[in-house]
């Protein structure tokens, strides 16, 4: 017999295991579970934090290339550039130490006020500096990671700025690094006030408008917002500082068939190049630790009646 004619499939009798149909009906049932108890349950929040923690190493071994390359390209600078930035540079440092001045002086009238009224006075700002390791490797989200964590005291939903303004919040904490939630994503919405009008709104993530940006939503087409306002943090939600610069109004539009605007902003702070930030405790936590304010005395001459 022809050894082309033999058969070569084992008999029914030494097969063993499930079908291949229901190891894929039962894999898939199992992924959708661990996927929805993830989402529900954060039950893979310490696996996270572990393979996180483990590949840090790795992580800082890859990007020593990258700043060695950045670091020797400093080298090569014109010295026309270093001196036209040295200028530049003085000339921010003398208007900051202006300002600074002003604030300072502003700060003590703020205090004398809120002392005199009985007020509560205002929590103090603190924060932790870090440096931006990378972008996360979502291409559906804006995030970029630190190297500052837990460890360092990072908490949950701390604000994160730059030298210019608000650049994101916290949104997950490993040990040695966090992840950061820029202000362009669309999962991310800021309380902020327009310092002209003094209205209050709330800033969305745009990341398809112009490269990356944010959005007023809700806005009347006959809201008082006109192009080039300044919008800043309005402090009403217990996580970012008030003052904060977050945007400015770059572009409006307004429907006759619609009942709100399209109010488009620019971010201030630098989201596609920032290299050094600030982690800033958040207002909630900060007001936690200010001792309330001393009951102030009656009034003399109005004892209390027995």
């Amino acid at each position: 017999m022809p050894l082309g004619t033999l058969d070569r499939t084992p008999p029914p009798f030494f097969k063993q295991g499930p079908s291949a149909l229901s190891k894929l009906m039962f894999f898939s049932a199992l992924a959708l579970f661990l996927m929805v108890a993830d989402l529900r349950f954060r039950i893979t929040q310490p696996i996270r934090a572990a393979v996180a923690t483990a590949l840090y190493p790795v992580q800082w071994l890859a990007l020593q290339p990258v700043r060695a390359v950045q670091h020797g390209s400093g080298y090569f600078t014109a010295l026309s550039q270093a001196r036209a930035g040295e200028e530049s540079a003085r000339q921010k440092l003398a208007t900051q130490s202006l300002r600074a001045s002003q604030v300072e002086q502003l700060a003590q009238e703020n205090s004398r006020l809120r002392k005199l009224l009985g007020l509560r006075e205002q929590p103090a700002i603190t924060g932790v500096a870090a440096q931006v390791l990378y972008d996360a490797p979502d291409p559906y989200t804006r995030k970029v990671i630190i190297d500052k964590g837990m460890v360092q005291g990072i908490a949950l939903g701390s604000p994160v700025l730059d030298e210019s303004g608000v650049l994101g919040q916290v949104t997950r904490v490993h040990p040695l690094a966090s992840e950061v939630t820029l202000v362009i994503d669309r999962e991310l919405a800021i309380p902020v006030l327009n310092i002209r009008s003094g209205e209050r709104s709330v800033a969305f993530g745009e990341p398809s408008a112009y490269g990356g940006g944010l959005e007023l939503r809700f806005m009347g087409s006959n809201s008082d917002v006109q192009q080039g306002d300044l919008l800043t943090t309005s402090g009403v939600d217990g996580v970012y500082p008030p003052g904060l610069p977050v945007a400015r109004v770059d572009r409006i539009e307004r429907r006759a068939e619609s009942a709100f605007a399209r109010i488009y902003c620019t971010p201030q702070a630098q989201v596609n190049a920032a290299l050094h930030v600030m982690v800033v405790t958040p207002v909630s936590d900060a007001a936690m630790q200010v001792p309330p304010a001393a009951p102030t005395a009656a009034p003399a001459g109005k004892g209390v009646r027995k």
